[in-house]
């Protein structure tokens, strides 16, 4: 592990500015790619390129923002997917490190490259969501024990007291407990494995703040999760596997609906 500040030797050339832009993908059509984004490829290749391990500490934010002809903002946003990610760790008063996580930026069990501001992306993982919350609601409501029934109520019931009482985070950390509290009842290992694994990749768009507020969304959200959970305790697999649906369709749209209006105004 080096504990050397990495900007003092270790920066590369400054590279050209760094601003929003539109690629050509594999198909030649023009895609585009936000300022922040394109940093964090840069801070990642400077890794790999420096051959810096877990550990080792990068160069300050206001080091990198001068290497890549960058804002310290856009760095900032930068460093907060790669943290997400895992790829980095950011210690207060020390400064920011490389992180023990393999991370899914560059690289995922899923394959390709997902990117949180990419509607193409989102809306794949989107349908992948959808294929494995309705089968495993749908099983929950045919296995799922007292004990379960009551955890996924309960995190039902702290989705709607963080709604009620504007707590954000809250109802973030009752979300995800509900949707992982249906995987577990269905009983399914390789279920409840996909259902985590899926969520980790959207809950890298909250490194953007995309869920960084309420949003309108948020009482449809309380009222479909009362519905998913009704019909998993009355034994009616359709109709959980239906709400669930529906549930994350009308999510997909808010995610659609955000990342528009974050990228286009």
């Amino acid at each position: 592990m080096n504990d050397t500040p990495a900007g003092q030797a270790a920066l590369p050339t400054q590279a050209p500015p760094v601003a929003a832009a539109a690629v050509s993908g594999a198909d030649g059509r023009g895609e585009y790619r936000p300022g922040y984004e394109v940093v964090a490829e840069r801070i990642l290749e400077f890794i790999a390129e420096a051959r810096l391990v877990a550990g080792d500490r990068l160069p300050t934010e206001n080091d990198l923002a001068q290497t890549l002809n960058t804002s310290r903002a856009v760095v900032r946003e930068a460093v907060k997917i790669l943290s997400a990610l895992g790829r980095v760790r950011a210690h207060k008063g020390r400064g920011l490190f490389v992180a023990d996580d393999e991370g899914m930026l560059i690289t995922s069990r899923w394959g390709g490259f997902f990117r949180p501001v990419d509607l193409d992306h989102v809306l794949m993982l989107f349908e992948f969501r959808r294929v494995q919350e309705m089968a495993a609601s749908s099983l929950a409501a045919t296995r799922a024990t007292p004990a379960e029934l009551r955890t996924i109520e309960v995190a039902m019931q702290q989705c709607r007291h963080g709604f009620v009482h504007g707590q954000v985070e809250e109802f973030n950390q009752a979300d995800e407990d509900f949707h992982m509290g249906v995987a577990a009842a269905s009983h399914n290992t390789f279920l409840v494995s996909a259902v985590r694994d899926a969520r980790r990749l959207q809950r890298q768009s909250s490194a953007i703040g995309i869920h960084d507020t309420l949003g309108e969304g948020t009482e449809s959200a309380v009222e479909e999760h009362e519905m998913i959970y009704r019909a998993i305790r009355d034994g009616r697999p359709d109709e959980a596997a239906e709400a669930t649906a529906a549930h994350l369709d009308r999510t997909l749209e808010d995610y659609r609906r955000e990342i528009q209006r974050r990228l286009f105004g």
